[in-house]
């Protein structure tokens, strides 16, 4: 019916609306403090990448020699993801979705000095145009204390961009399924004593909300996974960028948010930006199949 394309964007798509649709639950979460928030969305993430990881006869812990780096992608991500939901609580929700998907840029700054991969001019233009759109969104102010939840969200994008770039160099060593399971078990069991620091009981209404979170994290995770199962990463990594229409829709009608025009600036930059390197890969990509061609 459809052909693997057209099956990665639907499955991109679904997966930025899930991610927004999670930023969304966290929000209306309330005044749930933001480590008992990350421990519901996390635990409720564990027991589903449990349930898959034993359905499909996987080693959950992995080999013993990538150990350190699942639990690197597993540190970083629950710190990038900390912060992220710092910033919901405090920005409006199209702000910090864009801010947080800062991170494939960071990624390809990590990728250069971890795993020795070059960076084109390309990339290079895009990561200044990237943080040129950030600054737009942050607005940096002499009042520090207005700026700080949206330097937080962008340090969210930067561990984020550490953790994917321990994906990449996972990519072809671990299941995928390990991978994930390896990050919902280490940020559960993270945020879990911090939540019990200054624990509050949700109310039926938050606990609701809060599940609902873990449970389209799961969903977007899963259909990002599968997504990059049928098409390369740059013929469809700019669809995730649909990310910031449906934080920004979900934000209008739930907080009667509107972005100011700084904020619309910011997005257009980064998307210009990732834009930029998307066409590159996609240039790339059809050159290596040329080549391969001729070689046949």
């Amino acid at each position: 019916m459809y052909n693997n394309k057209t099956k990665a964007v639907l499955l991109m798509l679904f997966s930025s609306l899930s991610f927004a649709a999670m930023g969304a639950f966290v929000k209306l979460s309330g005044d749930v403090p933001t480590f008992e928030k990350a421990f519901f969305r996390n635990l409720v993430s564990l027991i589903i990448s449990v349930i898959v990881v034993i359905s499909r006869h996987e080693i959950p812990w992995g080999q013993k020699q990538n150990r350190k780096y699942l639990l690197g992608r597993a540190i970083f991500g629950t710190i990038g993801m900390l912060f992220y939901f710092y910033g919901i609580d405090r920005l409006i929700l199209a702000d910090s979705g864009m801010l947080n998907k800062m991170h494939p840029f960071f990624v390809t700054i990590f990728a250069a000095i971890f795993l020795k991969e070059s960076i084109t001019k390309h990339q290079v233009i895009s990561l200044f145009i990237a943080i040129a759109g950030a600054i737009f969104i942050i607005k940096p102010s002499f009042n520090f204390q207005q700026s700080f939840p949206a330097v937080i969200c962008f340090m969210s994008a930067v561990f984020a961009g550490l953790a994917y770039t321990f994906v990449s160099y996972l990519g072809d060593k671990e299941d995928k399924y390990t991978i994930v399971f390896y990050f919902s078990l280490i940020s559960t069991l993270v945020s879990l004593p911090l939540s019990l620091y200054d624990f509050h009981m949700p109310n039926t209404i938050q606990l609701i909300f809060l599940i609902s979170s873990g449970l389209t994290a799961a969903l977007g995770q899963f259909s990002l996974t599968t997504a990059y199962k049928y098409a390369l990463a740059g013929e469809v990594s700019i669809y995730n960028y649909s990310n910031v229409i449906f934080s920004s829709i979900l934000g209008v009608f739930l907080f009667s948010e509107i972005p100011d025009l700084f904020s619309f600036i910011g997005y257009v930059l980064i998307i210009g930006a990732g834009f930029i390197v998307y066409k590159h890969s996609r240039v790339k990509n059809n050159n290596e199949l040329i080549g391969k061609d001729s070689l046949c």
